[in-house]
């Protein structure tokens, strides 16, 4: 059996906005920017060295979506971006005004940070030990 995630939603206030901020602060590649309707797009974005998984920024359409924007997780780290260069990509955070919620620590599996998205989602930066 092959299978792999393809897309996983994660809840925005607004399109552009959160384009800018995953191509234009944490390079990502912007995959796919499609209108469906007046207020629908369908927006796909990826890191920069990755083939699989990308993100499918999908704007909030009512009150419960609004109120799970920036909080997915109930406040645990969402999502996990592993590096091959722990020092550049965090150093792209720090330069481009990303906060940074708990400062690099070197753990036994790697070097990890935690950061908060646009929207205030956390976010784990890490390089494995064994890249």
């Amino acid at each position: 059996m092959n299978q792999h995630l393809g897309y996983i939603t994660v809840l925005v206030d607004d399109y552009d906005e959160a384009i800018n901020f995953y191509i234009n602060k944490l390079n990502f590649i912007l995959i796919e920017d499609s209108v469906i309707s007046e207020t629908k797009r369908w927006v796909l974005v990826r890191p920069s060295g990755e083939n699989s998984c990308c993100l499918l920024l999908a704007k909030a359409a009512n009150d419960l979506q609004k109120s799970m924007i920036g909080n997915q997780t109930g406040g645990r780290v969402f999502l996990f971006l592993f590096t091959d260069n722990f020092d550049r990509d965090f150093k792209n955070l720090i330069d481009n005004g990303i906060t940074i919620e708990r400062e690099p620590v070197v753990e036994k599996y790697g070097t990890i940070a935690v950061f908060k998205d646009i929207y205030g989602n956390l976010w784990d930066l890490i390089e494995p030990s064994s890249i």
